[in-house]
């Protein structure tokens, strides 16, 4: 994770997959493409602590990520931004050899959902991912994650789409992402669970 104050600090790293800036939102305009037909984008033009401008252009498939922004123009920001690279279960290391904390993208088959929401104090939802070779690992969400898991699962489509707000923690079922459609070819038809629901999803 790389933590911005100013635009002349950043520096290219293709490892790096998370960063944060700093900035002011000077100006939010908003344009169609007329060669794709896509919109509405959004363009923001920001500035740092120095002067520094940059131009940031929001499409719509990735304006859900940066809600909200377009009530911040005049102010001062953080602008978070994680791309995802996708391990398979069995490439997470042990908690016991990890030295710091880092941000892991999984994707998998969700299965035996439990809800756990007698408590209000406390709610949870605990669930299994399994990956296209069997591999799997228990999730737990709690706070808000655990109601937002739970609505978007139960009211989930088949091109549906859930992004929680807590933390780092992002859920996605069924994202638009080509790293998802691969996945689904690798996965056994024969698997019954797949065939009734066909729930993929990202966390």
């Amino acid at each position: 994770m790389a933590h911005y104050n100013k635009l002349g600090e950043v520096v290219y790293n293709e490892s790096l997959t998370c960063w944060s800036f700093r900035v002011k939102i000077l100006r939010i305009h908003t344009f169609y493409s007329y060669v794709t037909g896509g919109g509405p984008n959004k363009v923001y033009i920001l500035a740092d602590e120095d002067g520094a401008k940059m131009e940031m252009i929001v499409n719509e498939l990735t304006a859900q990520r940066f809600r909200g922004l377009e009530k911040q123009e005049r102010k001062w920001v953080e602008i978070f931004r994680h791309y995802m690279e996708f391990k398979n279960i069995h490439d997470i290391p042990h908690i016991s050899n990890m030295n710091r904390n880092y941000p892991i993208d999984i994707m998998g088959v969700v299965f035996d959902t439990e809800s756990h929401f007698d408590d209000p104090a406390t709610p949870k939802m605990v669930f299994y991912i399994r990956d296209n070779i069997e591999s799997q690992i228990k999730r737990v969400a709690t706070a808000g994650n655990a109601y937002a898991f739970r609505d978007g699962f139960e009211s989930m489509r088949d091109r549906g789409q859930l992004e929680t707000n807590g933390g780092l923690s992002d859920f996605m079922f069924n994202p638009r992402l080509e790293e998802v459609e691969k996945f689904r070819k690798l996965l056994n038809n024969n698997d019954p669970y797949v065939r009734r629901h066909g729930a993929v999803g990202t966390l």
